[in-house]
Formats: C-alpha cells, sequence, structure tokens
C-alpha cells in the first residue's frame, strides 16, 4: 500500500475543517495523513484538536514579522519541517505567500461558488449573507489551488446547494459546509492519486501520467 500523502493544515479558528481531515484520516477515507498544523492564533481551538492526536503544531502569528514574506517564509519553514507534500488551508484567514516548492500544491476551500462572492475579507457568515442579501438561487463550495491572491487561482471541485426560502446566513452556512466536508477530502484524494494536472486557470482531472 502506497503510503499516506503527508498533510499540512493551516488553520486561524476552530478547526472543524482539520477534525474532519484527522477522523477520515483514521478511518481509511483520506488518502493523506495530517502531519502539522500551522495556526495563525495561539487561542484556535484547532491547535487542542491537533494536541489531541499529537499532531505537531506551530503559531505563527501575522503581527510577530514585519512583512508578509517574513511571515510566509516561517510558514513555510514549520510545513518543510515535517516534510508535508500538501498544504491545506482550512479557515485560514491570512495571506500566505507560496514558495515555488508549494506551487500547485496548496489548496484552500471557499464557501461559495467562485469567482464570485470571493476575495480579501469574503469569509466566514460575511460571505452568506452578501449571497442572501443578491437573492442568488444557488450558492455551494469551491476547492482550488491557491495562488498569492485571495480566493484565486484553478478550480479543483464545487458543489452547490439550494438557496432555501427563509434561510439566514446561518442555515445557509451549515448547508453549505455539509458540502464542503465532502469536496475537500475528495479534492485531497484526487491529488494524492496523481489525478489533478493544471493547465492555466484549468485543472483537468485525469489518471495520472504514465498509467
Amino acid at each position: 500500500m502506497a503510503e499516506a500523502l503527508r498533510l499540512g493544515v493551516l488553520i486561524s479558528g476552530g478547526g472543524r475543517t482539520l477534525q474532519n481531515f484527522i477522523d477520515l484520516s483514521q478511518a481509511g477515507g483520506l488518502k493523506a495523513g495530517v502531519v502539522k498544523v500551522v495556526s495563525s492564533r495561539s487561542d484556535a481551538y484547532g491547535l487542542e484538536r491537533a494536541r489531541r492526536d499529537d499532531i505537531p503544531a506551530a503559531v505563527v502569528r501575522r503581527k510577530d514579522f514585519d512583512s508578509t514574506e517574513e511571515f510566509s517564509a516561517a510558514i513555510t519553514a514549520e510545513l518543510q519541517a515535517e516534510d508535508v507534500q500538501l498544504v491545506a488551508m482550512a479557515g485560514f484567514l491570512c495571506l500566505y505567500l507560496i514558495p515555488d516548492c508549494y506551487q500547485n500544491r496548496v489548496m484552500n476551500i471557499h464557501p461559495a461558488l467562485l469567482p464570485g462572492f470571493g476575495g480579501k475579507g469574503f469569509y466566514g457568515e460575511r460571505v452568506h449573507q452578501t449571497v442572501l442579501d443578491c437573492g442568488c438561487k444557488v450558492s455551494g463550495c469551491t476547492v482550488h489551488f491557491a495562488d498569492n491572491t485571495y480566493d484565486h487561482g484553478p478550480i479543483i471541485i464545487q458543489k452547490a446547494v439550494p438557496v432555501e426560502e427563509g434561510d439566514d446566513a446561518h442555515s445557509l452556512a451549515a448547508r453549505v459546509f455539509e458540502k464542503e466536508i465532502q469536496a475537500y477530502p475528495a479534492a485531497i484524494n484526487l491529488f494524492a492519486e496523481g489525478k489533478l494536472h493544471v493547465c492555466g486557470r484549468r485543472v483537468d482531472i485525469r489518471p495520472a501520467e504514465g498509467v
């Protein structure tokens, strides 16, 4: 059996997505194991989730560095210390400048159907409230390869949900999250299987080359 992909997870908050990865990995549903957690906040509950499963964790706060470049380099050093092969942003609220060694190896999930309702400042329930305010009938989530612009980069998977009568930001967020916990592991598994091929702004999903 092939060795599990070494996954690093970047968090800023409660770590629900991180916990989903841990649970699926332990159950055999994720072809990756979380080997490092990096948080931008020292009070993020996701750090406790990492400690419970003896996963190495570090806190790298943006305010402790003079520049985004220095902040990003510190994150990269933490990831490389555990030989991370794929990075998953999971509610990470800071800009991470991706080094050459992690190009097309950093994923992000956004709680809307990109390219709509994304960009700096669009996170959490404010995304869902904006979707509702615009009268959209459909929303969803997007998994994409991250680049150095918020909520940008080639799209891997999208899953849609209906916007229902009487929805508020909380109820819509809950429905979208149910799709997130399916879509993100699916994208990671496709990466682990060598099936993701980036072609400019597109991601083609096909068998690994040479197979």
